[in-house]
C-alpha cells in the first residue's frame, strides 16, 4: 500500500510556492513511496484487498451476472445484488480491486444535489457507508462533519434556498444561515464577501477505498467471486442478448452483464462486436493535501463548497484537502491506455494555480500552511452531468452504471441499490428517469461531441444554472429542414435530444445579444415576446416547427399490428381508419412508459407520436414487447417528417385556401387525420390537434417538401396575421389547459388513475393490456395522490420570485406535494402550476386515498414563509 507523496515542496507554505511558481516558472518535483502510517485514513489511501502474489484463482466458466470494474460503484452493484439473493455473481476487475478512481476520491459525501434522485441516492448512501462498518467490521472513516454551501450574490443565494425547499421535501435536514453563522462553524473562512450560505449538518467526509473494501468484502461474504487482474475484452451478444464475456483469461458465459468500468465505459462499449453506446468521457481533476495546520483542523469540520469560487475543502488529517472544478479542464484520452497509466497521472501545478488563488481568497490563514501534496484524479463526465444508469437499448441483459461526474462516492450506494432493484425486479423502487441511458441516443456518442462538451459540462458543475438556461456545445446536431430559415427570422434555440428547437422569435428591432444573455430567477426578458406569440395563437394564427417529435409506423400484413397495439396500448386503438387516438403505453405497475398519439392510416398500418427525449425509450420498449413476426415491422421514420403546428382560429383559412377543402369541425373533425395536398405538395398528414388544446392542425410533411409547404403556410398566411411561435408558447397554452406532458409531469410511476386520465383507459376492451391488472387494483384501492393545477393569487409577477417546477406545495399548512411545472398564463394573466398532492397518511403510518373535497377545501401555499413565499395558490 502506497501513497505518492512531494518532498521538494512540503516544507513551503502555499503562499511561498505562489511566487516561486509565479515567478520562477517550471518547478521538478520529486515523487517517493509513503509508509504506512497514512493507510486507510486519505483519499489517496491503496485499497486493502490484496492481490495474489503468484497465481490468480481459476476464471469461472459460467455465472449468472456478470459485473466489469472493481471500483466503488461495482462493488456496490455487486453488494446490493446479493443482498437481493443473487448468488452466481462475479466482479471482474483490469487491475487492482480500487485502484481507478476510487482510490483518489475526495471522500466529500454531500446531499446537496441538482435533481431530486440524486440526492436521494446520496442519502441513501450514507446511511449504508454508517452501516457498512457494523456489518463488516471494516472502518470507513465516516466522520458527520456538515458541509456549507457559500454564496457570493443574491442569485446564488435564491438558488441555495431553492435546493433547501427541495431537500426539506426529502426529509434531508438542511437551513439557510447568515454570514456571522458560518464563521462560528468555520473558523477559517472568510465571509466578508457572503451573502448566506446552505448549511447541510448531516453531510460526511468517508474514505472511499475503505468503503469500496468493506462492499468488497461484504459481498464476498455471501458469494460474489471477485477476480482481479482480468480484463474484460468483449461483451458477446447473439440475437441481441448478452451470452458471455470474453476476457484475457478466457470466457464466462453468463445472462446478465454490468459495464461499471468508469471512464473505460465508453472503450468496453465500443469493443464488442453489437457495440453499446456510453457516453462518457474522461477528465483530470485536481486536489491539495496538506499538512496538519498549527491549530489542527477538527475531523468534523464542515466541508466549505464555494461554487461562486469553483473551490471545495474539507478536513484533512488535522490539515486541508481542497480541488475545485476550473473553467479550462482537460480531458483524458483513454484511448489505448491502460489503468496505470491513468492512476500515475501527473500533478500539473500551472494548471491548479486559479484553485489556489480561490482557496487562499475563501481561508486567507491557510498561506502559512505546508503542502504534503497534489492529487491528479481521473473523473468520468457525461453530456448532461447526470449519471448514465439501467439496460442499454441495443442489448438485453447489458446494464450499464458509469459517468458519475465526480460524485461516485456519493452516488454509488444509491445507484448500486436501484441497479440491483432494476436488474431483480425489472423496475427500481424510484423514478430513475433523469438518469436512464436510454435518455440519449447514438448520436451523443460521438468522440468528438464528447470531447467537446466534456469541457463545458465540468465547469457547469459549479456554474449557476437559472431556469431555462442551455447547453452550448454540440448544437446543431440535428436540425430540422427549416432551421436556416426560421434562425433568419429571429428565432432562439434551445436543444432537445440532440435536436435544435425554437424557444421564440426576436422581433425586428430588439437586441437578441441581450435576450441571449439574461439569466434570472425573476421575470425574464422574454416574457412580452412570448405573450405576443400566445396572443396569436389564441387571435390568429402562428406557427411552430414541432419536427423533432418521435415518429414511429407499425405496420403489419395482417390485423397482427393492431392486436399488438391493443396489448400495449390503454386506450382502444380499434377505430375507424383517420382517426387519433391519445393513450399510455403503460408498465406492469400501470405507470406511463410512454405518453403517445396514434393515427390508424389504414386497416393494418398506425403512425404513433411521442415526446422527443421518447426516441430511444419509446422504441425500446416496443421492441422489448413485440412478438418474434415476420409480418410485423417497426420503423422509426422521425426524419422523415418535419411537423408544423398551425395554432388559432385562422388555421382552418389558411389550409382551406392551400388545399382548396374545407377545413370546418364539420368537415374535419377533431381528432381526425387525412392525407392532403397542401400548395404543390402530396402526401402531407394533415392532423386536427395541436397539443394544446387551442383550435388548430398538425402537419406532417416529407420532408422535400417542408420548405415549401413552410413558405406558402407564411404566404397565405400574412392576410390571417401569421406569425412564427416557439415552445416557451406551446408550453404556456398546454399548461393552462391542464396539458400533462410525459418526463416532466408524467412518468413511470404516474398511472392514468392520477392525472385524471381515466377516460383514456378502456377496460372493457377485448384485448388483456399491459397494466390493466394494477390500474384495477389501484381503482378498488383507491388513488392517494391526484395531479393538480394551482393557481397562484397574490404573486406580483414583476417584483417576485417566478415558480418554474420543482417547489413544494403546502396545504393548510402541511406538505403535501411539489410542482411538476409551471407557466405564465397570458389568458388568466396568472401563474399557472401543475402538480402532484398526497392527503397526510393515516394514524398507522399508511396512505390515505384522496378525496375531492381533500383537492378542492384546503388553503395552498407555494413553500412556507420561512424559506422563499411565491404565494397562495387556488386548487383546480
Amino acid at each position: 500500500m502506497y501513497v505518492e507523496t512531494f518532498t521538494h515542496i512540503s516544507p513551503w507554505s502555499l503562499s511561498l510556492w505562489f511566487l516561486i511558481n509565479c515567478n520562477a516558472g517550471t518547478w521538478q518535483i520529486g515523487h517517493v513511496q509513503l509508509c504506512a502510517e497514512l493507510q486507510g485514513h486519505g483519499p489517496c489511501a491503496a485499497p486493502q484487498a490484496a492481490a495474489p502474489s503468484d497465481g490468480l484463482p481459476p476464471l469461472p466458466g459460467q455465472a449468472r451476472v456478470v459485473i466489469c470494474g472493481g471500483g466503488i460503484v461495482g462493488t456496490s452493484v455487486a453488494y446490493h445484488l446479493a443482498k437481493l439473493g443473487w448468488t452466481d455473481v462475479v466482479l471482474l476487475e483490469q487491475g487492482r480491486l480500487g485502484a481507478g478512481t476510487t482510490r483518489l476520491c475526495a471522500g466529500i459525501l454531500s446531499m446537496a444535489k441538482p435533481i431530486s434522485i440524486e440526492s436521494q441516492m446520496a442519502n441513501y448512501s450514507s446511511s449504508l457507508y454508517q452501516q457498512l462498518e457494523e456489518e463488516t467490521g471494516i472502518k470507513t472513516g465516516y466522520v458527520k462533519t456538515g458541509s456549507l454551501c457559500l454564496a457570493q450574490n443574491q442569485d446564488r443565494f435564491i438558488s441555495l434556498k431553492r435546493l433547501a425547499t427541495r431537500l426539506k421535501v426529502l426529509g434531508i435536514s438542511c437551513n439557510i444561515i447568515k454570514p456571522k453563522e458560518i464563521a462560528k462553524l468555520h473558523p477559517l473562512v472568510n465571509i466578508h464577501d457572503l451573502v448566506g450560505a446552505l448549511h447541510l449538518p448531516d453531510d460526511a467526509v468517508v474514505s472511499s477505498p475503505d468503503v469500496n473494501h468493506a462492499l468488497a468484502v461484504a459481498a464476498a461474504q455471501q458469494g460474489v467471486q471477485i477476480l482481479e487482474r482480468t480484463a474484460i475484452q468483449q461483451v458477446v451478444v447473439e440475437k441481441g442478448h448478452v451470452i458471455a464475456v470474453e476476457t484475457d483469461r478466457g470466457s464466462v458465459e453468463c445472462e446478465y452483464f454490468v459495464n461499471c468500468a468508469g471512464q473505460w465505459a465508453y472503450e468496453l462499449g465500443q469493443a464488442s462486436e453489437v457495440k453499446v453506446s456510453i457516453p462518457l468521457h474522461g477528465c483530470e481533476h485536481f486536489y491539495l493535501l496538506t499538512k496538519p495546520l498549527q491549530e489542527p483542523l477538527p475531523p468534523n469540520t464542515p466541508a466549505i463548497i464555494d461554487m461562486d469560487g469553483r473551490m471545495y475543502a474539507r478536513p484533512w488529517q488535522g490539515g486541508l484537502l481542497s480541488g475545485g472544478f476550473e473553467k479550462n479542464p482537460k480531458p483524458i484520452f483513454t484511448e489505448g491506455r491502460n489503468q496505470l497509466e491513468i492512476q500515475n497521472m501527473q500533478e500539473d501545478w500551472d494548471h491548479f494555480e486559479p484553485m489556489l488563488s480561490a482557496l487562499l481568497r475563501r481561508m486567507p490563514n491557510l498561506e502559512s500552511a505546508e503542502i504534503h501534496q497534489l492529487v491528479n484524479c481521473p473523473e468520468s463526465f457525461t453530456p448532461d452531468m447526470r449519471c448514465l444508469m439501467g439496460e442499454t437499448p441495443g442489448v438485453s441483459g447489458y446494464y450499464v452504471l458509469a459517468g458519475m461526474n465526480s460524485s461516485g462516492l456519493a452516488f454509488a450506494g444509491g445507484a448500486g441499490k436501484y441497479l440491483a432493484e432494476w436488474m431483480t425486479y425489472g423496475y427500481p423502487t424510484a423514478n430513475v428517469w433523469p438518469l436512464e441511458i436510454k435518455r440519449f441516443g447514438s448520436l451523443q456518442s460521438s468522440r468528438t461531441f464528447l470531447r467537446h462538451r466534456v469541457m463545458e459540462v465540468m465547469p457547469l458543475l459549479y456554474e449557476l444554472k437559472v431556469p431555462r438556461w442551455d447547453f452550448q456545445t454540440g448544437r446543431q446536431l440535428r436540425t430540422s429542414p427549416l432551421y436556416d430559415r426560421l434562425d433568419t427570422q429571429g428565432a432562439r434555440w434551445m436543444e432537445k435530444h440532440g435536436f435544435e428547437r425554437p424557444k421564440y422569435f426576436v422581433p425586428p428591432g430588439k437586441d437578441m445579444l441581450s435576450l441571449d444573455q439574461s439569466k434570472t430567477f425573476y421575470k425574464p426578458d422574454w416574457f412580452d415576446i412570448v405573450g405576443a406569440e400566445v396572443k396569436c395563437c389564441k387571435e390568429a394564427v402562428c406557427v411552430i416547427d414541432m419536427s423533432s417529435f418521435t415518429k414511429f409506423e407499425l405496420t403489419s400484413t395482417g390485423e397482427q399490428a393492431l392486436e399488438f397495439l391493443q396489448y400495449l396500448c390503454a386506450n382502444d386503438l380499434d377505430v375507424p381508419v383517420g382517426h387519433i387516438v391519445h393513450t399510455g403505453m403503460l408498465n406492469e405497475r400501470g405507470g406511463y412508459e410512454n405518453d403517445c398519439s396514434v393515427v390508424r392510416l389504414s386497416k393494418n398500418s398506425f403512425f404513433i407520436i411521442s415526446p422527443t427525449d421518447q426516441q430511444v425509450h419509446c422504441w425500446s420498449w416496443i421492441k422489448k414487447h413485440m412478438p418474434s413476426d415476420p409480418h410485423l415491422h417497426l420503423e422509426d421514420v422521425s426524419w422523415k417528417y418535419t411537423a408544423l403546428n398551425l395554432i388559432g382560429p385562422r388555421a382552418m383559412d389558411v389550409l382551406a385556401e392551400l388545399s382548396y377543402v374545407s377545413m370546418t369541425p364539420e368537415h374535419f373533425p377533431s381528432m381526425f387525420c387525412k392525407e392532403m395536398s397542401v400548395g404543390y405538395a402530396n402526401g402531407i398528414r394533415v392532423m386536427s390537434m395541436t397539443h394544446t388544446g387551442e383550435p388548430g392542425f398538425m402537419l406532417y410533411i416529407p420532408i422535400e417538401y417542408a420548405l415549401h409547404v413552410y413558405n406558402e403556410v407564411m404566404s397565405v398566411g400574412q392576410k390571417y396575421g401569421i406569425r412564427n411561435a416557439g415552445y416557451y408558447a406551446l408550453r404556456s397554452l398546454r399548461i393552462e389547459k391542464f396539458f400533462a406532458f410525459w418526463g416532466q409531469d408524467l412518468d413511470t410511476f404516474t398511472t392514468p388513475l392520477e392525472c385524471g386520465r381515466e377516460f383514456r383507459v378502456k377496460f372493457d376492451k377485448d384485448t388483456n393490456f399491459l397494466g390493466r391488472e394494477a390500474l384495477l387494483q389501484q381503482r378498488q384501492e383507491g388513488v392517494f395522490r391526484r395531479f393538480v393545477m394551482l393557481v397562484l393569487e397574490d404573486h406580483d409577477t414583476e417584483l417576485d420570485l417566478w415558480p418554474w417546477w420543482g417547489e413544494p406545495v403546502y396545504r393548510s399548512g402541511q406538505l403535501a406535494g411539489t410542482t411538476t411545472s409551471s407557466a405564465y398564463s397570458y389568458t388568466l394573466q396568472r401563474h399557472v402550476c401543475l402538480g402532484f398532492v398526497s392527503p397526510p397518511p393515516s394514524p398507522e403510518g399508511l396512505p390515505t386515498p384522496i378525496t375531492p373535497d381533500f383537492i378542492n377545501r384546503g388553503d395552498y401555499e407555494k413553500r412556507r414563509k420561512e424559506d422563499m413565499d411565491l404565494g397562495n395558490l387556488h386548487g383546480k
